[in-house]
Order: structure tokens, then sequence, then C-alpha cells
């Protein structure tokens, strides 16, 4: 398999203001291209798009494509579900969605401190497998959002899953709190393949400090400044696939143009890298990566990431983005809840994988934002 998959999380959009009105006309050309090229690894869940995600990928990949050409990912998300009945129905959905009769590759979603004993609690672990034994699926896994012990405990309790999807980059790769490095690590221990999320950081390192930048224009004049980063989550051996939440052709057609025919980064390249993640952590207010699982059930619809988006622009960029980012946030608030209207439910924080402080970074954006 060759190791570039497609993320189906942030899809292009006919609406940029939402997040269902999917470009599935769009998301076709993209997936031609991905699958003449050679790729065959999608990767969905049903939270993503507001539940619009699936059925995109079965419009533009299920309908038009024999099931041998392609692999599709799925995901049993805990928050989406209360009790153990629910289960059956929640999977029997997402093959009509997706218009399959099986699923490649089955993750438990988003295992944390939060979700995984609330998995544990409803016998998660069980109905995988037993997914697995009755061929409705084929591989089982999970996606994983804690620490590298947490990881140990999960992959010693469960030796069955055969793989783990983890946030892995290279600016998150020494992170004391993401802990890439350790729990991709950890996976190899125990003999799992390792499937990359987040290796661009949610666009964070494809937009990066024009210093950081220039630092690696010397280097590779020709290449972006994103495929170093999904490169470098390429890299190590017990890699199987890195994700890339694609959001248009031409972030296909680069993607494509060097995972083709991947290259491991070499020394040369790490050292440089390690610069530019200095360079970077120190241009970042807030590490958000706009994954938006934090909007799911916010009681006030408040539209965090897009908030932490416009301090981390002023953050980055100055004062001359002050007019810019306070007409975007007016017209986004007319639409969504304030900062300030934030009740301190502790929901979002519950749901986010980076395990952000949000409430305390919303009190920020509300000073900078609502002036």
């Amino acid at each position: 398999m060759k190791k570039l998959g497609f993320g189906l999380m942030r899809l292009p959009l006919l609406d940029p203001e939402d997040e269902r009105s999917i470009d599935v006309e769009t998301v076709k050309k993209m997936a031609d291209a991905f699958l003449s090229a050679g790729f065959t690894y999608f990767d969905t869940a049903a939270c993503y798009h507001d539940g619009q995600s699936e059925i995109a990928f079965r419009e533009a990949v299920a309908k038009r494509y024999p099931r041998d050409a392609y692999t599709i990912t799925d995901k049993l998300t805990m928050f989406m579900l209360e009790t153990e009945e629910d289960m059956p129905g929640f999977f029997a959905g997402q093959l009509e969605r997706l218009g399959v009769d099986f699923i490649d590759y089955y993750w438990l979603h988003g295992l944390d401190p939060n979700a995984y004993p609330k998995a544990q609690e409803l016998h998660a672990f069980d109905f995988v497998r037993r997914l697995k034994e009755e061929g409705k699926v084929k591989h089982i896994g999970f996606s994983f959002h804690g620490d590298a012990k947490m990881l140990e405990e999960i992959l010693t309790r469960y030796p069955y899953l055969e793989y783990v999807q983890i946030q892995l980059n290279y600016l998150d790769w020494e992170d004391p709190k993401v802990q890439s490095r350790l729990c991709y690590e950890t996976a190899a221990r125990h003999g799992k393949p390792v499937i990359v999320m987040e290796p661009v950081k949610g666009g964070c390192l494809a937009s990066i400090p024009k210093e950081a930048e220039k630092l690696l224009r010397e280097h590779q004049p020709d290449q972006s400044t994103a495929s170093w980063a999904v490169r470098f989550a390429a890299s190590p051996e017990n890699i199987m696939v890195v994700l890339s939440g694609m959001s248009d052709e031409a972030q296909m057609a680069d993607n494509i143009s060097y995972m083709k025919d991947f290259r491991p980064v070499s020394r040369e390249e790490i050292t440089v890298l390690e610069q530019v993640r200095k360079i970077i952590q120190e241009s970042i207010a807030i590490p958000c990566t706009g994954c938006r699982y934090c909007t799911e059930g916010c009681p006030q619809h408040i539209a965090i990431p897009d908030y932490f988006a416009f301090c981390n622009d002023l953050h980055r960029f100055g004062p001359s983005q002050m007019r810019n980012v306070r007409r975007r946030f007016r017209q986004l608030a007319e639409r969504n809840g304030k900062p300030s209207d934030c009740v301190k439910c502790g929901k979002c924080e519950e749901r986010c994988p980076q395990h952000l402080t949000i409430r305390s970074y919303l009190e920020k954006a509300g000073e900078i934002l609502e002036q």
C-alpha cells in the first residue's frame, strides 16, 4: 500500500460557512486523481462534516468504482453513543451511508481519558471484535489521543487490535502533551502498524512563518511546506499510511507529486525541521488544529476553532490584520455564539484531541476579538 491516505475530514465546501455543503463534484475529481495515481486508502467518520463525509465518499467513490479498487476506514465514535444497544444501529447506518457491504478498517474512535472508559463500559472492544469475526469489517484498531502510558495499557489489555492511529508530525514529535514519538515507539514495540493523523497539524505546518518557510525553500525550492510535514510523518519504519485532509484539487496534486514515489526525509532535512519547529512554536498562540470535535454538543454553538484561528492570525501577522479579523469575526458571530457566551460547561475540553484548556483560551479570544 502506498503511504498516502485521503482523509475525508476537511473536504471542499460550496459554502465555506456550512460544513455540510460538501462540493461532491470536486471530491469526485480528487478521488479520481488519488486512485489513478495508485493510492487506495480513504478515511472517514460519522461525525465528519456533520454527518455528510460518509455520504460524499459513497457518491464520489463507492458508486463509481469496483469494491476492490479502494479501502475505506470508518470509526465507532464514542461521543455519538449512549448505550451498548446503540452500536449495531450506528454501524448499520455507516454501511448505508458509505454504500458498502463491509468496511476494510474499523476503529474505536479517539480513545482518550474520557472515551477509553466509556468504550470499556459499553463493551465496544467486544463489539468491534465480533464485527471482524462476522466478516463485516476486515481489520480493527483504534485512533488515539492520550499519552504513551495509556497506549501501553490499551495494547496490553487488547492485543487483538491490529492497528493504532496517532497524531504525529514534526511539531508534536517531542511535545510533552501529544507525545508523538513516545506513542509511536509504544505501538512499534507491540508490533502494531501506525496510521498517522494530523501530519500537517490541521494546516498549521502548511502555512508557517516566513522565516521558517525561507529555511525550507533554501533546501528544497520546488517543494511545498506541507510536503516536508507529510514526508516526515511517513518516514519512520513502522508507519503504514499518512492521512492528509485535503480540501482542494491543488492539495491533492501536491501530495501526489511527492508521495507517489515516496522518499523518506534525510538526516540533513531533519536538522532543518528542528530549526523550523523552534520558529513555529514561537509563532503559535493557540495550538488548535481545527478538527472541530469541540463544537459537537456546545450548548452555545460557539465557533471555537474559527475564533482561535483569528487569534493565531493576529499573533502571527500582527496588527495589520486586525481590521480584516474583526470583520470576519463579526460575520461569524452573527450565526454563532461569541467567545464570551461560553458557559464553562467543559464539554469542549472533554473532546479536544490536543487537550487544550479551551475555556481559558476562549476568555482570551473574547478579550481580543470582542473589543
